[in-house]
């Protein structure tokens, strides 16, 4: 694979078409104007953009940070070249419908659309895709006049969005933030407060910046419910909506960060005139519930990042094993053989099969994800679609934390292969790996993401999502026919099992004072639950792949699907077993970490 080949030429092919039977879409009547054809002419145009235009740059943005100098942001002019073709490209409506100037694509396309990038250089990246998620909760939730005056220009680019939730003294506890929305006469508000780490709060690659800003108004709910949801432009409009005087939105500082450094984290300031004006989205007091609309989406949008940075760090690390060399292999291994390429050292080969194990999981968990979206959307049995919403409810803590927990480990495995040049900044090895440590963080900590499956979604609605997980794993597995990856799903049964009897355990201790222990064990039970659902996915890919190599003749396609299989059965044998740990913790009700007294430490 050429180093500036973005994603193996089969990969996504396989894992659309293959796996997931993206075509099927098309007998939708939203989708029905579509083709395979079409749908692979959107993603040569998404390959040709992030190679020509975001990949070149990714390392230099990374080396040449945005500067601001009391008064603007600057950055290279690379970013803007690339913003701009994206934006001219239509990917930010991609999603939308033709009537809104849209493609009207299914999700697990526009998902398959966003790897190119999310491979290339996910700092530039960052612009379009915040706005796109900031277009999303505008659209759900706001009013017909806040639509008109923000979102046509927000889909073409034009404009650009933020979400602004964090406040210095708050951090993920949004209950605590003291940002207010004061209402006047006109029916605008008045917002004060300041937020922070806002990922493209500033720039110039638009003509305006649209903040979705969370505040509270005075004489509200405490703590959650006393909430809303408020659009705060850079620039107010004027009445015939074109841009006007700047609003008083102020850029305090710029952050500097480990990684993502091509993409402006920003400190701001909201009011400090009093002249802030804001808009209100939907009611007041029910901004958490749209901001988690967001939020939800953007929670897949980081795990799939995760999984592709982490590609990108493997594809790099697999190039650079298969020229360097290094020590000799039996029986090739006199001081007169020649030299042998570190690939075909057995440790290195465990590294990288770790490395695509991981990433290729994570970036078929997250379309596996995405499909849900649509069949979500085009199922018209309502009992089928509450149920499918159900599942990816209880799905989405895993969509964003395993391949943002694993697609770092990804990257620090392909450090490890390039040995001490990993260590350097002449390659780029490092960058990915400080390109990717942001995804455990933003978007709801990993932590929370462990906390929410543990507490929240394994159990509402009368655990309907782990009822549904179990339909969908059971039919697949009845589904196989190949004997290798039969092996695969007879090694996954007595986990499944092992799962039940957990959750059949905590049911009985989450009402008594037992209950404390899951805070310190949440993520165990994460883990456990995460594993299973990627070994699912695993076999989904391993059973496609174990048929098609029977039936094609195509010697790198046969390479390919023995990659496939080869990765399912690693990740099953040598990743899947670790859970043993952690099914012992949560039975035994280990009380290790809650019992640990911070004057300890």
């Amino acid at each position: 694979m050429a180093a500036d080949t973005l994603i193996n030429d089969f990969e996504l092919p396989f894992q659309l078409y293959d796996v997931l039977g993206t075509e099927k879409l098309t007998e939708h009547p939203k989708f029905a104007e579509h083709s395979r054809e079409t749908f692979d002419a959107v993603l040569d145009t998404a390959n040709k953009i992030a190679t020509q235009l975001f990949l070149p740059h990714n390392h230099i943005a990374d080396k040449n940070e945005p500067q601001f100098d009391g008064k603007k942001v600057t950055m290279i002019d690379d970013v803007k070249v690339a913003f701009d073709a994206f934006r001219e490209s239509g990917f930010i409506a991609g999603r939308y419908s033709f009537e809104d100037g849209g493609m009207q694509l299914p999700e697990t396309v526009m998902t398959a659309v966003a790897g190119y990038f999310m491979a290339a250089n996910p700092s530039t990246t960052a612009y379009p895709f915040l706005t796109t998620a900031a277009i999303n909760v505008i659209s759900h939730f706001a009013s017909d006049e806040i639509k008109s005056a923000f979102m046509p220009r927000m889909l073409t680019g034009e404009f650009t969005g933020t979400m602004a939730l964090t406040e210095p003294h708050a951090g993920s506890s949004l209950a605590d933030i003291k940002t207010t929305a004061v209402k006047q006469d006109d029916g605008s508000y008045r917002v004060k407060g300041s937020k922070i780490y806002i990922s493209g709060g500033d720039h110039e690659l638009s003509d305006n910046i649209v903040h979705l800003v969370l505040a509270k108004v005075p004489g509200g709910p405490g703590g959650v419910k006393g909430i809303s949801l408020f659009a705060v432009p850079k620039y107010r409009l004027n009445e015939d909506l074109s841009v006007g005087a700047r609003n008083d939105v102020h850029l305090t500082g710029l952050i500097h960060k480990l990684g993502y450094r091509g993409a402006t984290s920003t400190a701001l300031s909201f009011g400090d005139v009093g002249e802030c004006y804001g808009y209100l989205i939907g009611e007041e007091h029910f901004g958490l519930r749209y901001m988690f609309k967001m939020m939800n989406e953007a929670r897949i949008a980081v795990g799939f990042g995760a999984a592709m940075i982490g590609y990108r760090g493997y594809q790099y690390s697999l190039d650079y094993a298969k020229d360097r060399t290094q020590g000799r292999i039996a029986p090739n291994n006199k001081p007169e053989d020649a030299a042998t390429a570190i690939i075909q050292h057995g440790d290195v080969k465990r590294m990288l099969l770790a490395q695509k194990a991981y990433a290729e999981g994570g970036i078929s968990l997250c379309l596996y994800g995405s499909n849900l979206i649509d069949r979500i959307n085009t199922c018209e049995d309502a009992t089928l679609k509450a149920e499918l919403s159900e599942l990816l409810d209880l799905l989405t803590p895993v969509l964003k934390a395993w391949p943002s927990e694993y697609g770092p480990k990804a990257n620090d495995l392909g450090i490890q292969v390039l040995g001490g040049a990993g260590y350097t900044r002449e390659y780029q090895a490092e960058q990915f790996w400080r390109d990717n440590r942001l995804n455990p963080i933003h978007e709801g900590t990993n932590g929370v993401q462990a906390l929410d499956l543990s507490f929240r979604k394994l159990w509402q609605n009368k655990g309907l999502g782990i009822q549904i997980l179990k339909r969908e794993v059971t039919q697949d597995l009845e589904k196989i026919n190949t004997p290798e990856t039969a092996k695969l799903a007879g090694k996954l049964m007595p986990y499944m099992g092992h799962l039940h009897e957990v959750l059949v355990h905590l049911s009985k201790i989450l009402q008594t004072e037992k209950a404390l222990t899951l805070t310190g064990n949440a993520q165990a039970l994460m883990n456990i639950f995460a594993s299973i659902v990627v070994s699912w996915i695993w076999i989904r890919q391993a059973s496609k792949a174990e048929q098609l190599l029977n039936d094609t003749t195509d010697v790198e396609k046969q390479n390919f699907y023995h990659g496939k299989l080869q990765a399912a059965k690693y990740f099953i044998d040598w990743e899947l077993p670790l859970i043993k740990r952690d099914i012992e913790l949560l039975n035994n009700d280990n009380a290790v970490c809650t019992d640990m007294q911070a004057e300890w430490f």
